[in-house]
Order: C-alpha cells, then structure tokens, then sequence
C-alpha cells in the first residue's frame, strides 16, 4: 500500500515541477498529492485501527478480570471461616499463631 502512496507522490511532484510559477507548483502537490492521499490512506488504515482498538479493549476486559478474580480469591481466602479452609491453611495459620 505504501509503494503505492509513494509512486503517487513521485508523479505528483514531477507533475508540480514542470508548473509555470512555484506557486502554482506548491498547489499541485498539495491539491493532487498530500490532501488525496492523506485521505486515502487514513481510509484504507481504518479496518486495522479497529481491530487494534478491538484488541486493547479485550486485553484491557481480560485483565481486568484477571484482577477481578485475583482480588475475589484475595478476599475469600482472607473471609473464610477456619472450618472451610484448606488444611494446610490452617496448619500454617495454627504455627503462625503459636509463634506469637
């Protein structure tokens, strides 16, 4: 796609050179080279701009979950009563608290 915009270039400004007054030469490359081809490849790099967007908005949702769950698993360890947690959680708990 870039060849392309580049080739285009290239005859734009071989078209302006060859203009009566460096104005008229100044127009040209603006008019028939930079503002259509601004416009063309902004249009044509839409798709993946989206697709980009798309792909951080569910990288983000993702790790937003896993921090979610990170923090769920956090807090129910921390909210349990001993009687449901896991043995070796209440062995550590039960050293930890005789050390004191």
């Amino acid at each position: 796609m870039y060849i392309v915009a580049i080739a285009w270039l290239y005859v734009v400004f071989m078209m302006s050179i060859t203009e009566q007054s460096a104005t008229a030469g100044v127009a040209t490359f603006l008019l028939y080279g930079i503002f259509p081809l601004t416009v063309v490849l902004y249009l044509m790099g839409t798709p993946q701009r989206k697709r980009n967007r798309q792909k951080r908005e569910k990288l983000k949702a993702a790790g937003q979950q896993q921090t979610d769950a990170d923090d769920l698993m956090k807090s129910e360890s921390i909210d349990e009563p001993a009687s449901v947690q896991a043995p070796a959680q209440q062995d550590a708990r039960a050293g930890r608290d005789h050390k004191n």
